[in-house]
Order: C-alpha cells, then structure tokens, then sequence
C-alpha cells in the first residue's frame, strides 16, 4: 500500500480581491507555496481565518506552514504602531496566534515564513523591530518593494541547526521582503540564524521539537530552496 502524502495546511489571509467582473473578498495565498508544497510531495490545503478551535483544523493536517503578509499589531507585543508599518489584520493575527500555539504544543511540524516567523516569535512573547530602514539605516532587507529581484544577501546559519539541515548549509542566500523583524526572542526559542551584513535576526526555532522553525525570508520564492520541503519531510515522518 503506497504511503498517504502528508498534508501541509497553508494560513493564508482574506483580502480584497478582483477576478473576473468580481471585486470580492477573497482567501489569498501566493502560489509558489502551494507549488513548492506539492513538489516535495505534499498536499496542499490552504486555510483562511475562521471561527472555532483551531485544533478540529490542525486535527486534519499533518504539518502547518504561515505565510507572509501585512504587519502584525504593535499592541501584541506592547508597542505602538510605527509611522511606516502597514494596516494590520485582527483576525488573520488572532487566529494565527492560536494555529501555532497549537500546533507545536502538539509537535506538528512547522514552518513559520517572513510574517509567520514574527507570528510565531510575538506568539510566544517576543517583540519586533518595527521598521529596519530606521534602524539600519540601510533598505537591505527590502530593496524593491513588491519584487523579489536583487533583494537577496546571505544568512549565517547556527551549525547542527534545525534551519542549517533544512538548508543544506551554514551560509545561505536567500531571497528577502521585509521591513520588520524579530527583536527580542520569545519564550522557548532560540535565535539560530542572522543576516551575514549587519546581524538581523533571520531563523528561530524551538528545541525539542521535530520541527519547529521560523525563517525571515521567502524560500517559496528560491526554487533551489529545500526549505519547505524539509517541513514536507518532517510531516511525512511524523
């Protein structure tokens, strides 16, 4: 008998949306992590905001993936909103919250992606620094708005890592879109990997569990990338 593929769900956002003659609200999640899920042998299941315990959803999955978007509320790790930081969504951050909490109180594999690192960190009550450019000095981190071209540099990944496995290697480039990232690191995690430049924090993790990662750029975006498929992996596993 084959061996069922794991089923990945996705967190995705609802947004206005236009296809067709329809201007709707619509579930909205980039394609590339659907097709990255799917080429490392997943199922793809993509989940939006919704009322109810999160676990009769993660009760049918077998790992759990969030994804980027819009800022997180400043007021979910007690700051307020900075000048640049984008409209947030209540409902998106809340319901994410209780997925990841969830998830890796079970040890379900997960992979938290730009956002859904932040989610995770906050989540677990560390902070962000609101907007890099100020406090780089430097647009690094997000050259190109909107693009992911010439917005790569490289991260230094703690060797024996969770992050290092899934990467295939200790210095890593990546495509990067982001203008916050994590400051102080939540409870229960550690920092193991940071941007060779100038040290901000781009990998967290959670030791003791079998998966448990959160990585500030977007390797749905590198189709080189065996990130996500190390998340794949790690759901077929458990």
């Amino acid at each position: 008998m084959a061996v069922p593929r794991p089923v990945i769900g996705i967190a995705c956002a609802v947004l206005p949306a236009q296809w067709g003659p329809w201007h709707q609200p619509a579930a909205v999640v980039a394609a590339d992590y659907i097709r990255q899920v799917q080429a490392a042998g997943g199922i793809a299941v993509v989940i939006p905001p919704q009322p109810g315990d999160p676990g009769d959803v993660l009760d049918r999955i077998d790992a759990l993936m969030l994804t980027g978007g819009n800022d997180l509320q400043a007021s979910l790790y007690g700051d307020a909103p900075h000048a640049e930081a984008e409209a947030p969504d209540p409902e998106r951050d809340a319901w994410e919250f209780a997925l990841v909490r969830e998830a890796i109180a079970r040890d379900m594999p997960f992979l938290g992606i730009c956002r859904g690192m932040q989610v995770m960190n906050v989540a677990f009550g560390g902070t962000l620094t609101q907007h890099l450019p100020e406090s780089l000095g430097t647009t690094d981190h997000r050259r190109t708005t909107g693009s992911f071209d010439g917005n790569d540099h490289l991260v230094d990944l703690q060797d024996g890592s969770l992050v290092a496995r899934a990467a295939g290697e200790v210095v890593h480039s990546v495509p990067s879109h982001h203008h916050q990232a994590v400051d102080r690191v939540g409870e229960g995690l550690v920092l193991s990997g940071v941007s060779s430049g100038d040290g901000v924090a781009e990998a967290i993790e959670m030791p003791g569990r079998r998966f448990a990662v959160g990585v500030q750029w977007h390797p749905e975006a590198d189709p080189t990338s065996a990130v996500i498929a190390a998340l794949v992996d790690a759901a077929r596993g458990a």
